[in-house]
């Protein structure tokens, strides 16, 4: 890679290093500018666009980002399981250590998930969309292999997926005693979940409730 092509690459990151280190609990992506991001990148406003056509564009990449990392993390993850075993508790810290090591990506996919921008809900969603695929590949193979059939996985990690994302909005800007007390009620949920889904298929129907 020439010396040209390896400065454009560390001046695109430092602007979403920018506009990450100005995201906080009382700020969102959408309150952010184009002048302040590129003034804390060290960069002209102008020079904005040789990397990003819009303020936007640098927000969709740290979506992808955010979404990559978590992919990757828990893919780690699968292989603690392997060696320690409990899936459940070994994804939950798992996740806790993405939060600790990306709190604002993950505060950035928290709130645009649900914001009035239709570009980013859609990426989000399709980011969620990979993750809960491939937890939904994890439940049908541990299920194989302890011979413990689920009523329906994709169902199953579209839960677990939901309910962790919204507890992690509360880890977020949790003490660290109030962390590990929301960790035993996420591993407990996630059970419950589980243990749920197995107890219907072994019902073979949907019971009334």
């Amino acid at each position: 890679m020439s010396s040209r092509a390896e400065q454009k690459l560390k001046t695109r990151r430092a602007l979403m290093d920018a506009a990450l280190a100005q995201l906080s609990a009382d700020r969102g992506f959408g309150s952010l500018s184009l002048r302040e991001v590129a003034r804390e990148a060290g960069i002209a406003p102008t020079s904005f666009y040789r990397h990003f056509a819009e303020l936007d564009e640098l927000g969709l990449a740290l979506v992808d980002e955010g979404g990559v990392a978590l992919r990757q993390l828990m893919r780690h993850a699968r292989k603690r399981i392997a060696r320690d075993g409990s899936a459940i508790s070994t994804s939950v810290e798992t996740f806790m250590e993405y939060l600790g090591n990306n709190a604002n990506l993950f505060r950035l996919m928290l709130r645009e998930r649900t914001g009035v921008s239709k570009p980013f809900r859609t990426a989000i969603r399709a980011e969620i969309d990979h993750f809960v695929t491939e937890l939904a590949d994890d439940l049908r193979r541990f299920a194989d292999e302890q011979k413990r059939p689920l009523s329906d996985a994709r169902v199953v990690a579209e839960a677990m997926v939901t309910l962790v994302f919204n507890q992690g909005a509360e880890a977020l800007d949790a003490i660290p005693k109030e962390r590990e007390e929301l960790k035993v009620k996420i591993k407990t949920e996630l059970r419950m979940i589980l243990v749920g889904s197995q107890a219907l298929a072994a019902h073979g129907k949907t019971p009334k409730i």
